[in-house]
């Protein structure tokens, strides 16, 4: 390898253990920021490096078999030295998987736009159409009994999970699906496009089995959660619910405002979160007194998907006593901002560079927050669409004698 070629390993190595900033950001679908700067590294810097070329000198010189071209060697060297900093989000991430990552950020997929599900005690599967996407324009109507999958009769042996499967298919593909809406006796065939789906931050009904219970989805957190969140408050309070449930699970982050700006509605003035990081120390996020919702009674849905912004929303409801959690098991533990550095051939480096901690000061980051009520879900709920944990925070209301039949 020459001089030259060497020299400018030495630079790329070196810049990236230079690395340090602050941003706010988001996990899976985090938004974080991408920065590109001047990085000056020292003589006595690139010196240091003489004994990794020492060593690979001998390598190019003995070793009996294939050695790694200069760019393997290249990565190779930049994720060893980024373990050395044992911190699981401090990552080098190669152009094909940045791209694919670009690319998953956009947030749509293909299928038809519908939740099923089937009762606790088994029998039909039902379709519950999520409004503005292509099930819905087709004709599918909330409720719908699900017969029939392109001309496959549902049976009750098929699961929830090997109907949506079949459903599922390539963008622009049609899928037919016989059904029997609520009331009627004759079955109907619609015809649907598969294409990208469109769904909202958040989703919410009065449950059908306590009509006393408000149920809230919240699947991520965009600039538009918060006025989601006051429409669906305001909308079950006035069917004069009782009690609330709030359901964080698979909500894998999304804008830290947004989190911060949902609390609110639920909280009273307070701390959400507190934020350290290398350049601003200690930041606080804290809730005002516009509070739609502060006396219901009030249980939060978690699960291992939970994380980053969900994991703010669910710590400071946690901490500040406003709500129990409900799940399966701990939550991801993602409490952390990353920054993105585009490098010249298309990779990336993320770089964590600050914390978050809940109102509590409990650490977030590799972590993650322990259930209040702890569920078991087993592969027969699974197969049979039963939501265990959902199942469980109503029981648990009902228990309270406050949301009771």
């Amino acid at each position: 390898m020459s001089e030259k070629a060497r020299n400018i390993f030495a630079l790329i190595l070196l810049a990236l253990l230079a690395v340090s900033a602050f941003v706010a950001g988001y996990f899976a679908n985090d938004l974080v920021e991408l920065r590109r700067g001047n990085l000056v590294v020292s003589a006595g810097d690139q010196s240091e490096l003489g004994l990794f070329w020492e060593a690979w000198r001998y390598i190019d010189a003995n070793f009996m078999g294939e050695l790694p071209d200069s760019k393997a060697r290249t990565y190779g060297a930049i994720r060893g030295s980024l373990a050395l900093l044992d911190d699981p989000y401090t990552i080098f991430v190669e152009p094909v998987a940045r791209e694919q990552e670009r690319q998953s950020l956009q947030g749509t997929f293909g299928g038809i736009g519908a939740t099923l599900t089937r009762p606790e005690d088994g029998g039909p599967i039902f379709l519950e159409p999520i409004p503005g996407n292509p099930a819905e324009s087709a004709g599918i109507q909330s409720g719908d009994e699900l017969l029939a999958i392109d001309g496959t009769a549902v049976t009750p042996e098929m699961s929830v999970a090997d109907a949506a499967n079949m459903i599922r298919g390539e963008k622009g593909t049609t899928v037919t699906l016989t059904v029997r809406h609520p009331g009627q006796d004759e079955p109907v065939e619609v015809t649907i496009e598969r294409g990208d789906i469109l769904i909202p931050s958040v989703t919410y009904r009065v449950l059908p089995e306590n009509e006393k219970i408000g149920y809230i989805q919240l699947t991520r957190f965009s600039g538009e959660s918060r006025s989601e969140m006051e429409e669906a408050l305001a909308a079950l309070l006035e069917q004069d619910v009782a009690a609330l449930i709030l359901d964080l699970r698979g909500n894998g982050g999304g804008l830290l405002d947004a989190a911060v700006s949902v609390a609110d509605l639920f909280l009273d003035k307070g701390p959400v979160l507190y934020q350290q990081s290398r350049e601003e120390g200690e930041r606080v996020y804290s809730s005002s007194n516009e509070t739609l919702a502060p006396d219901q009674p009030l249980l939060v849905l978690v699960d291992g998907g939970t994380a980053s912004a969900a994991e703010i929303l669910a710590g400071a409801l946690q901490d500040r006593g406003r709500a129990a959690l409900v799940g399966s098991g701990p939550t991801f533990g993602k409490g952390s901002v990353q920054l993105v550095f585009d490098l010249s051939d298309g990779s990336s480096v993320h770089v964590t560079a600050s914390r978050w901690y809940t109102p509590d000061r409990r650490q977030l980051d590799q972590a993650g927050l322990q259930p209040d009520i702890l569920v078991t879900v087993t592969q027969e709920d699974i197969d049979n669409g039963r939501d265990a944990v959902l199942n469980q925070a109503i029981t648990e209301l009902e228990n309270m004698a406050i949301a009771g039949k």
